[in-house]
């Protein structure tokens, strides 16, 4: 039950990963370069949805598994920078494998 939702945790940083990635690589320069403000703006929204669940899933994992708070903290700050859920994740793979 844990590795499962270590694994839904994993699917939803990354997707959270690629849409900041999208944002801040192709929506801003959209909105600033191409006066196409309506990029940011959905772009942004699809973001900050998939920011949400995946605080919810962080949550799930803190609840159903025993990690540490600085382990949740590391995944937590990881999600705040660019191509950080990328480079974590073998790491989470193994504490998932770990779960198992």
């Amino acid at each position: 039950m844990a590795s499962q939702t270590i694994s839904f945790l994993r699917r939803i940083a990354l997707l959270e990963g690629g849409s900041f990635l999208l944002l801040l690589g192709i929506a801003m320069p959209l909105k600033y370069f191409a006066g196409m403000p309506m990029a940011v703006k959905w772009v942004g929204w699809l973001h900050g949805a998939l920011f949400i669940l995946f605080c919810y899933a962080l949550l799930q994992v803190m609840l159903k598994t025993q990690w540490s708070l600085a382990r949740c903290a590391l995944v937590f700050v990881a999600s705040l920078v660019p191509f950080g859920p990328f480079l974590l994740d073998s790491r989470m793979r193994a504490w998932q494998n770990e779960a198992k």
